[in-house]
């Protein structure tokens, strides 16, 4: 008995320590691998322009930080991005109009509302993002997802970070 009470009060402690909220669209990302047949997966080339996401916080950079992340995570997943992230900061009707110039089908733009280290005992990396993804045809949001995260104090922002952002692009 005092061995499953133990064990309960552990595991309730340890979820406890780490939170991790998110908001998506209920439309995914688009298809990268299209399945034609059982044996072979189809690609499609989506190219997206992604844009410097706007930074909301104290900390300088971050949204630079924050786009540098996002741009693996799509390159990982096969999608081939136009990056924007090292220019300067775009509105999202010049941001818009770039992509159209790219021929990109979709561009990226979103913000950065907190990246820090908490203050207390063990300073735990907290970062919360917020994305969309738009069609450049006509700026019609495709996907969009908002979320937040915090990690022990031994975690960096930039694992926090890059963990939430790939269950957001998940969702």
């Amino acid at each position: 008995m005092f061995k499953s009470l133990l064990f309960i009060t552990t595991i309730t402690f340890i979820v406890g320590c780490s939170s991790n909220v998110m908001v998506a669209t209920p439309k995914s990302l688009p298809q990268v691998y299209e399945d034609v047949n059982d044996t072979y997966q189809k690609k499609n080339d989506i190219a997206i322009s992604v844009f410097r996401l706007q930074n909301f916080t104290d900390t300088p950079r971050a949204g630079m930080r924050a786009s540098n992340i996002v741009e693996g995570i799509l390159k990982s997943k096969g999608y081939r991005v136009i990056s924007h992230v090292n220019e300067k900061k775009y509105t999202f009707k010049k941001a818009y109009k770039k992509a159209k110039n790219d021929n990109s089908k979709y561009f990226l733009f979103g913000g950065v509302s907190e990246w820090r280290y908490k203050t207390g005992i063990d300073g735990e990396p907290a970062v919360s993002i917020q994305l969309s993804l738009y069609k450049t045809k006509n700026k019609k949001l495709v996907w969009s997802a908002t979320g937040s995260d915090s990690d022990w104090g031994n975690g960096s922002i930039g694992t926090t970070a890059q963990s939430l952002i790939l269950e957001m692009m998940e969702q």
